[in-house]
């Protein structure tokens, strides 16, 4: 339902939608994000007032190279120091403001990161 209303109000088509810290993301290629967006933000606006949640635009990550960037979008404005990529896992190095902002209450941000990054780069995600 939501991939549709994006779609139709943004003409920018996406697969990508996730919730992440009581917000919906839509992953669109790098090069539409703004257009998705909308002059001075109309369309996020408007999709967020008929949905009545706080809607993100960010771009799709071009493989594990852009893990970081991507994830950085995500979890905005929170920052962490450093991602470790290993063969099957990735690694966020926070601090120890970061690092609780990161995993969120009863592990709440955690599980959804978790399962954001399965999902878009088939690893598992570690927060150091």
């Amino acid at each position: 339902m939501n991939l549709n209303l994006f779609n139709q109000i943004t003409k920018v088509r996406t697969r990508f939608c996730f919730k992440y810290n009581e917000a919906i993301y839509f992953c669109v290629p790098k090069p539409l994000v703004s257009r998705a967006i909308g002059e001075g933000g109309k369309n996020i606006r408007r999709i967020s007032e008929m949905i009545r949640k706080k809607v993100r635009v960010v771009a799709v990550p071009q493989g594990i190279s852009d893990a970081r960037n991507f994830i950085q979008a995500v979890v905005s404005p929170v920052t962490f120091k450093d991602i470790e990529i290993r063969e099957n896992e990735l690694i966020i190095n926070a601090g120890t403001q970061s690092k609780a902002a990161l995993i969120g209450r009863n592990k709440r941000r955690l599980l959804e990161m978790q399962r954001v990054v399965k999902d878009f780069f088939g690893k598992e995600l570690r927060i150091a």
